[in-house]
């Protein structure tokens, strides 16, 4: 199993960014951050800035170009972008609270 799918399957909310939530790297990764520590919910921050090899590989793993990508429950969200509307509608709310529930 690859490193990236063992992190997924270990975690139910795992944010892939450049950087740490308290020292994001770029501006899409803090966003991403500050929407998902806005919900409370335990969640694990891969800095690929810190592993070639995920940052690559997270991008071939999700078929998604851009860092930084969201999986919640091991299925792949989407980037910032996506992120930041799912927040503004309650998708997202509404996605990480199923993936909590069905993890316990």
């Amino acid at each position: 199993m690859s490193e990236i799918a063992k992190i997924n399957r270990d975690n139910t909310i795992v944010l892939y960014m450049k950087g740490t939530p308290d020292q994001p790297m770029c501006g899409f990764s803090a966003a991403a951050s500050a929407v998902l520590s806005s919900y409370g919910k335990p969640y694990a921050a891969v800095n690929v800035l810190a592993d070639p090899e995920i940052r690559q590989g997270i991008k071939e793993y999700g078929d998604w170009p851009t860092i930084p990508q969201l999986y919640v429950g091991g299925e792949l969200v989407g980037g910032s972008d996506i992120v930041r509307q799912m927040h503004e509608s309650g998708d997202l709310a509404k996605v990480i609270d199923a993936a909590m529930a069905s993890a316990q």
